[in-house]
């Protein structure tokens, strides 16, 4: 690949992610019935993930580190894998907690059950108002128009989902990008390649869930250019 080549592909993450993270800023952040934010924190641990999964947790590690030092965010993990087998934990605040939960999972071929994921969401805030959910996957096999309904239904209660894809697939990416317009989040392809964007986003989406807009300035005058930028846009608006 060309120097000019690769000038334009860095030029074109950096605008996806800045946007990305603009979405974030931009999200319902409704008022809570507890002390603390909750965040979901869901994942695609099926066998096309398996080459990656460690890395990836490894970075969503520093989402969970991120939040801790917030104090002020309980974070739930919701994996699937297999047949039919959906497992979401306990709620946690505490860093090294999150990390073992974390390493006890491991990929098992099955098919996507991002709607079950979904459902669990509605669930859940219908108990105690959740602040945003995160899903990690790279792949759909659900129908489109089932998943969409269910991302709606989370947009009216002010739940955003923050959707990142690993891959390429032409489908994950509209049925994502679809999912994040109607909850009123945002979508973001990564890739593994480039660890420190994704642990940024990550860390981005928990300070948001922690604490809201104002709580995303401060951070973001922490972290690097894309983030800095957006920071600065937000002091404008």
């Amino acid at each position: 690949m060309s120097d000019d080549s690769k000038s334009l592909e860095r030029h074109s993450n950096d605008l996806e992610v800045e946007a990305f993270l603009r979405q974030v800023a931009a999200a319902p952040k409704a008022p809570r019935s507890g002390p603390r934010g909750r965040l979901i924190f869901a994942m695609d641990a099926t066998a096309s993930r398996e080459p990656t999964w460690a890395q990836a947790a490894e970075i969503q590690a520093e989402m969970f580190r991120e939040a801790s030092a917030l104090g002020g965010l309980e974070i739930q993990l919701c994996h699937y894998r297999g047949y039919l087998k959906l497992e979401a934990g306990p709620w946690s605040s505490a860093a090294e907690d999150l990390l073992r939960q974390m390493r006890r999972v491991h990929c098992l071929a099955g098919y996507t059950q991002i709607a079950r994921v979904l459902r669990h969401a509605l669930e859940e805030t219908g108990r105690r108002k959740v602040d945003a959910l995160v899903f990690v996957g790279d792949c759909v096999e659900e129908l489109a128009d089932e998943l969409a309904a269910v991302a709606g239904q989370l947009g009216i209660l002010g739940v955003p989902l923050f959707l990142f894809q690993e891959g390429q697939d032409p489908l994950a990416e509209r049925s994502f990008r679809q999912m994040a317009r109607l909850s009123g989040g945002a979508y973001c392809h990564f890739d593994a390649a480039s660890p420190q964007q994704l642990r940024d986003l990550l860390s981005a989406v928990a300070v948001f869930a922690a604490g809201g807009r104002a709580a995303l300035e401060r951070w973001g005058e922490t972290r690097g250019e894309a983030v800095l930028r957006l920071t600065h846009q937000l002091h404008r608006g």
